[in-house]
This record gives structure tokens, sequence and C-alpha cells, in this order.
């Protein structure tokens, strides 16, 4: 089988997503990582028209939204599977999978985590106090949901992990690094148990690690030959 290259600034939710995605599957990878200038660049457009990561190279097919990515993956790399066989907890995976995209990233991620970690980090950027504000209701409303979906279960469809869980938890570990997380996750036991479950996996140990402070971060490789590490900035 051709070799899998994930194209993706490091640090990115979404990209990690991918890595871990491959990882999990066992698959044999390399990532190339994407500077964020560089993402409305000719060389990048050709490989996502609308200036995006992740984009996942497979042989001569290209294919990005990441979505779309992990379910190609699952089909084409079943074991382990990843996606429910039953179909009631395979409609609640892609239930939670859009609540991320539509509801946690857009209004929600791309507000708060930007200004309170992005921004200041990459930018060197002020956060704006009253578009985090303005974020928050929102963001209580999904955060909630969240938990209400998830309930006693120790993932989001049951007993075993699925492309939602691979999906969300990226997204709300960042909320870690900011003080929202005192208000948004930490009340809420069970998403933090399960994050924490999520970032024990030897998949999330090898793909992003942040070390708060600095915002540099790992991107693993995972590979038939072994595992390589390396530093790469925080995105």
């Amino acid at each position: 089988m051709s070799e899998f290259i994930v194209h993706s600034i490091p640090g990115s939710p979404f990209g990690r997503t991918t890595l871990a995605m491959l990882h999990e599957k066992g698959a044999s990878y390399r990532f190339s990582p994407v500077a964020p200038g560089t993402l409305r660049s000719p060389e990048h457009l050709a490989r996502h028209p609308f200036g995006r990561v992740p984009v996942l190279q497979h042989g001569a097919f290209m294919l990005y939204e990441t979505q779309a990515i992990l379910r190609y993956l699952d089909r084409v790399l079943p074991a382990p599977a990843l996606t429910p066989a039953d179909p009631k907890r395979a409609a609640r995976m892609d239930q939670v999978m859009n609540v991320n995209d539509w509801y946690l990233f857009h209004g929600v991620g791309n507000v708060i985590v930007f200004h309170r970690v992005v921004g200041p980090r990459v930018m060197g950027l002020k956060p704006d106090e009253a578009a985090i504000e303005a974020a928050m209701p929102k963001a209580r409303a999904v955060f909630e949901e969240l938990a209400r979906l998830l309930g006693e279960q120790a993932f989001f469809t049951g007993d075993a992990i699925s492309l939602a869980d691979l999906l969300v938890a990226p997204a709300v570990g960042f909320f870690k690094d900011t003080p929202e997380w005192a208000e948004l996750g930490a009340p809420r036991q069970n998403l933090v148990a399960w994050l924490a479950r999520m970032e024990a996996r030897p998949s999330f140990q090898a793909t992003t690690v942040g070390d708060g402070a600095s915002g540099v971060i790992e991107i693993g490789r995972s590979s038939t030959s072994g595992r390589r590490r390396r530093r790469a900035s925080f995105a």
C-alpha cells in the first residue's frame, strides 16, 4: 500500500486527529508540516483549494476535510474498526462529529482558543476579552451538550473509541490551556475523565504534546520501523 502523508500545521487539532487515527490503525505515515503563512500559497492551494488543513495524500489520491479523511482511513484500514456496527451508535458518532465541526469549532474554539492560545503564542496578540465573552454562551451550550451526549459511557458511542472521540478530543484538549476551562470543562467530570482516557492512549501520547509555557509541541511519526519525534512550532 502507498505511504500516507499528512500535510498539516503542527499543533492543528484537526491534523492531530488524522495522525492519531493513523496511529490507532498501526499504519505507516509521514507528517509534512505546513507553515501557517503558506496556506494561500500555490503549492498548498493545489492540495486544498480553500487553504485549510489537514490534507491526506495516499499515493496520487489527495483528500481534504477531516471527516472525509477519517472515514476513508476507516475503510482502507478496516482493523480495528472505528465506526460502530450498530446503526444508532454510528448515528450518534456522526452527530458528535458534526457538533465538533459546526458548534465546538465555529464560534467557540476558533474564538476562545484563538484569542487565548494561538494569537498570543504565535502572533503576539493580546486576547480580545470582548470576543471571548461574546463566545461564552455558545461555549457553555456546546460543553453542556457534549457532557450530556457522553453521559456515563467511557466513550461517545459506548465502551470503545470511535471516530467521534478522535475528532473531539484534540479540540476539547486545547481549552485546558485557557482560563475558561474552569467553567466549561472542569465542572463536567465525565468530560474530564473522558479526556484523560483519550490523552493516555498511545495514539495521543505519540502525536501532539504541548508544554504549555513555550507553546512548543511534538509531532510524532509512526512507521513500520519505529516512531520518530520532531520539534515544531505551535500553531
